[in-house]
């Protein structure tokens, strides 16, 4: 755009003293800066002048906003470099998302004390089945395709799945079952290939479990027992309650559950059954569902022990077993070292090294129940 210079006469002036104004679009010249106009080419050259001048800043200021401009386009692309940069921490669970914030909770935890902070120095790529069995191998195979550093998976389906999926990216896994009957590794104190983790041997807990419900239950005759038909470890869970049963002198009546609908109508074949009272399998599963199987033992007065204490934490009676999220800070630990160099076949799997016995008063009195008092006092926890 080309600028105009225009002479304007200054309104109340005498027609001596008037004072002529030379006006550049955008700035004013006056007679005191650049004194009287005898014509107009000096009226165009002091235009000319201003126009310049006011050019000039123009030039300027553009030349600033199209660096602002480039400093806000590149901070994001700094962003996503320096993100890129950081090792990747690929997590899968079969469990859905809101289930699992506790155990998210405690693997940072763990990885902190490591020294890695997610968002800072690593980053986390989550993966959710949400419940659905079939979801896992293709998720395992995405977070392969993603080249992590290391694979976290939490539970027995996921670690199979993503041993299954590679042979030299390192996994860590969190699991309540044995991992050299499920073929995870084949030594606890020496793993082979790139698998290592942290196992809270919840399955292997029944018969103890069992031990409490009669001690709560004396007269119990008959148990139901669900199982998760989808999980690896399903088939050891219901044979080890069995003979735990037999060694009792009570009936274990087990049902599959695999999915909510599972879980109605087991709980309603419960109920027809008469069971006196309720166990379950260790799986992910149905600890994500706890709010839901604790609601429904609630409902149908059916007294019932679980492996985790977030069961009784949520309204259950009573557990008995070790604890899930130390379990998963212990896996944020070891997957630390690992990001360090360790290889994971010289980090030997972890144990428990406490069961935790966590009983609910309330819940207790609400289903009618005296809890002997050498129980409470043998309890690690008591919940009123």
């Amino acid at each position: 755009m080309r600028w105009r210079a225009d002479i304007t006469r200054v309104p109340g002036a005498t027609q001596h003293e008037r004072s002529e104004v030379v006006r550049c679009r955008p700035g004013i010249v006056t007679k005191s800066e650049y004194g009287k106009v005898p014509d107009q080419r000096r009226t165009t050259r002091a235009a000319h002048s201003c126009c310049a001048a006011s050019g000039t800043h123009g030039m300027r200021r553009r030349a600033f906003l199209t660096l602002l401009a480039s400093a806000a386009a590149a901070w994001p692309l700094a962003a996503r470099a320096q993100q890129s940069s950081m090792p990747v921490i690929g997590f899968l669970r079969n469990t859905k998302e809101e289930d699992s914030v506790y155990l998210v909770t405690a693997l940072r935890q763990g990885l902190k004390e490591a020294g890695y902070v997610e968002g800072q120095n690593i980053v986390i790529e989550y993966r959710w089945a949400e419940n659905r069995s079939d979801r896992i191998p293709p998720l395992a195979a995405d977070l392969v395709r993603r080249q992590c550093a290391v694979i976290i998976a939490g539970g027995n389906a996921p670690t199979l799945a993503a041993k299954a999926a590679t042979s030299t990216i390192p996994i860590v896994f969190a699991t309540g079952e044995d991992p050299v009957n499920l073929g995870l590794v084949t030594s606890l104190s020496r793993p082979t290939g790139n698998v290592t983790g942290v196992t809270f041997f919840g399955g292997a807990l029944v018969a103890k479990q069992l031990e409490l419900l009669r001690e709560v239950v004396p007269k119990a005759a008959v148990i139901g027992m669900l199982a998760n038909p989808t999980s690896p470890a399903a088939e050891e869970q219901t044979k080890n309650a069995q003979a735990a049963g037999r060694n009792l002198g009570v009936k274990i009546h087990v049902l599959p559950a695999g999915n909510e609908r599972d879980v109605d109508a087991a709980f309603a074949a419960f109920v027809q059954q008469r069971v006196d009272a309720l166990i379950f399998g260790g799986d992910a599963f149905f600890t994500g569902q706890r709010d839901r199987l604790v609601s429904l033992a609630a409902r149908h007065a059916m007294p019932a022990v679980y492996n985790l204490r977030e069961f009784v934490a949520a309204g259950g009676l009573m557990s008995y077993g070790a604890s899930s999220a130390d379990a998963y800070r212990q896996v944020g630990v070891y997957t630390g070292r690992i990001l360090k160099g360790e290889k994971p076949a010289d980090l030997p799997v972890m144990l428990p090294s406490k069961f935790e016995l966590v009983v609910n008063l309330k819940t207790a009195k609400a289903l009618g129940l005296e809890l002997p008092w050498f129980l409470q006092q043998r309890a690690d926890e008591v919940i009123e």
